[in-house]
């Protein structure tokens, strides 16, 4: 029996790609192509594409006889763009960029021209069109013009290019120069600016975008900006900018990409204190700009967020009039711009209104990169002289130096704490204030040892340095160190009195035996070089009091009893911005993914894409039609029908017992006389017969 036909729908199922296919490439082929691949102007003269100027004014006057013979009136929207094309191509520099790179930047005035002809007859149009600009053009030329013969050259400069691509007869680059001029005197310190003119074909070629088909071209027209990093020798580690020319987006982008800068965030009035006071480290001078405008920070800021990012925290906040007296009752700011420095708390803020240039705003932060109190860490601690490997800020000499130290969780207890250390310090920095207010001279070692560099004052986070505070604490650190508990927070102000242990010195500069491990002598150097003795302030968080209490130690000699102090926990590493900018040292994530999608768009202009849609859609069709041939051939035939060369079924079944037949045989014949066999016996012969018995 014949099997049935597949229905329509299983068909269509297995058509079902070849049928999107071809879909695909009429809707390409039909709709798309032509809006990518519109007339040209040549082909509105009706002369060949990149006919000379000769010709195309030939064409023209040719068209403009016709109009006046012709005793129909002209449609003047055609006129319009017979008018534009032949004012574009008769122009040396608008022809060869639009005959080059496709550059046509004037045709929106054609567009605006079109709507506004409606009624119009030909008299009635302002003519030209296209205005031309003066021989010399307006664009500013005081920038480093690049040629196909130095461009060579530039490769080998550590510093990152920034490269404008122009034309001398656009009027976009013209009123861009304004704009680049700015953009290259921010960028002036951290990298080069240069300008190509499309005149030098050979290297406006090789910088422009390119399509599918090789043509080169420039994504969002002239003027086109890129950029070259450092070590860079090939157009693929190029960096192309997409996206609006401003001078604030366009030193963004540059910062970001190219010198990977971290980003320093705008801040209102409500989140400053929970997202930068509150998410930064305690230990960092808070940096804040005000500004009018709500423009990113300039390359300089954030290269100074970079270099001194173990120092302090950067916020920009937007000036707002409505909020001024706030800001004035906070920080002391008047008006913007305006760049504001807090450092301990109760400290006066420093203020700056006005602008701030590179080399000045360096200055403000060398002077204000360090907290009036600084914080005891890791990488200060030799630096403070609170060190018990035997480091002191008065130099190795010195036998017996002091740190003030004041401990304690972070929060405000801990804030009123360090404010009156700060207090204690400006007292006991400023020896003719002290004596004059001071009726005795119980003052007068204190500011001795703060002038040799004998005393130095810091404050410590109890919470994160939980076992250095408890090593110096002991039993009374529970409301000081480590974490919060749920008691009330009780900062503590203790001191510490170092005595060097010459002897301790002395051995470790004289030669060491060979024959030593270096197992012993890492446990050597592990050991601390100078004794400790410590003392708890438990008096009234009074000024006078704590100067008073200072140095009130004991001046005897006291036995030197070497001691493990537990080490300082590390400060944060790297910020995520620096991890990120050294995996991808051009563009982030998003600008990759950009990067991609920009690429594939290419195509979509590429004329092959439809016939190769067309030549898959064929090819899936006759590869799905001869396997479906192939299976209704097969299921045709009979399946039950033996072929002629195999055996059947009962031949099959058949030689396992004439097998089973012929071992049975030969076994039964193995073991019997041999006058029971059909084979003659050894030594046997034959009797010949009588006569009588052969008769």
């Amino acid at each position: 029996m014949p099997p049935s036909s597949p229905s329509m729908a299983s068909t269509l199922r297995a058509y079902a790609l070849p049928l999107i296919l071809f879909a695909f490439a009429m809707l390409y082929q039909l709709l798309l192509i032509p809006n990518y691949f519109p007339p040209s102007h040549y082909d509105v003269l009706k002369i060949d594409t990149y006919s000379p100027v000769d010709k195309v004014r030939d064409s023209y006057h040719t068209l403009q006889s016709n109009w006046n013979s012709s005793p129909q009136v002209p449609d003047t929207c055609q006129f319009l763009k017979i008018q534009y094309a032949y004012e574009l191509l008769t122009n040396p520099s608008w022809k060869r960029d639009y005959d080059l790179f496709g550059i046509d930047d004037q045709l929106h005035i054609l567009e605006n021209a079109s709507k506004n002809c409606a009624g119009k007859r030909i008299s009635e149009l302002d003519l030209p069109l296209l205005d031309v600009p003066p021989p010399s053009g307006p664009i500013d030329h005081s920038h480093k013009v690049i040629t196909a013969l130095d461009f060579q050259s530039i490769f080998p400069v550590t510093k990152p290019w920034l490269i404008q691509l122009y034309s001398s007869g656009s009027k976009r680059c013209a009123q861009f120069s304004e704009s680049w001029n700015k953009i290259a005197s921010l960028l002036h310190p951290f990298a080069n600016t240069g300008m190509v003119e499309l005149g030098e074909v050979q290297l406006a070629v090789y910088l422009a975008d390119k399509r599918s088909t090789g043509k080169p071209y420039f994504r969002n027209g002239i003027p086109y900006l890129l950029a070259i990093p450092p070590g860079c020798r090939d157009v693929k580690c190029f960096s192309r900018f997409d996206g609006e020319l401003t001078v604030d987006k366009v030193t963004n982008w540059f910062a970001t990409t190219v010198l990977a800068l971290p980003q320093i965030n705008y801040y209102s009035k409500e989140s400053l204190v929970p997202k930068l006071f509150g998410k930064s480290s305690h230990h960092k001078v808070k940096v804040i700009f005000f500004t009018k405008s709500g423009e990113r920070a300039a390359p300089f800021i954030r290269q100074a967020a970079k270099d001194y990012w173990d120092y302090a925290s950067f916020a920009f906040i937007l000036w707002r009039e409505e909020e001024s007296s706030y800001w004035m009752g906070a920080f002391g700011v008047e008006s913007a711009p305006a760049v504001v420095f807090l450092k301990d708390p109760g400290v006066k803020p420093v203020v700056h209104h006005g602008s701030v240039d590179n080399s000045f705003f360096l200055k403000m932060m060398e002077n204000n990169k360090q907290q009036e109190l600084p914080q005891l860490r890791s990488v200060t601690s030799m630096e403070l002289g609170c060190d018990p490997h035997g480091y002191s800020r008065a130099g190795y000499d010195t036998i017996i130096w002091y740190c003030a130290i004041a401990v304690g969780r972070p929060g405000l207890a801990l804030n009123k704490m360090r404010e009156t250390m700060c207090r204690v310090k400006e007292t006991l920095s400023k020896p003719n204030e002290a004596d004059a207010s001071s009726d005795n001279q119980t003052l007068a070692p204190a500011v001795e040892v703060i002038k040799r560099k004998r005393l130095t004052f810091a404050w410590l986070d109890g919470e994160k340095q939980k076992d250095f505070c408890r090593f110096y604490l002991g039993p009374a650190s529970e409301q000081t160190c480590g974490q919060h508990t749920g008691v009330d927070d009780i900062p503590q102000l203790f001191i510490i009195r170092y005595l060097r242990n010459s002897s301790a010195m002395d051995t470790k500069t004289q030669e060491k035996p060979t024959w030593k491990s270096l197992l012993m002598k890492d446990l050597e150097g592990e050991h601390d070089q100078a004794g400790q003795f410590v003392a708890r302030y438990k008096g009234a968080s009074d000024i006078s009091e704590v100067c008073s209490s200072t140095l009130k130690f004991p001046h005897r000699k006291w036995c030197f009893v070497t001691l493990r102090t537990p080490a300082l926990v590390p400060d944060d590493k790297d910020p995520g911005w620096s991890r990120t900018a050294q995996k991808v040292p051009l563009e982030n994530l998003k600008q990759r993914i950009q990067g991609v999608v920009r690429g594939l768009l290419v195509y979509q202009e590429d004329p092959r894409i439809g016939p190769f849609l067309l030549l898959g859609a064929l090819i899936s069709m006759g590869s799905i039609w001869f396997r479906r041939n192939q299976a209704q051939t097969s299921e045709s035939n009979p399946q039950s029908q033996p072929s002629s060369e195999e055996p059947s079924q009962d031949e099959r079944n058949q030689r396992p017992r004439d097998g089973l037949r012929r071992r049975q045989t030969k076994d039964s014949t193995k073991n019997q006389h041999p006058s029971m066999t059909d084979s003659e016996p050894k030594g046997a012969y034959q009797i010949p017969l009588s006569d009588s018995e052969s008769e």
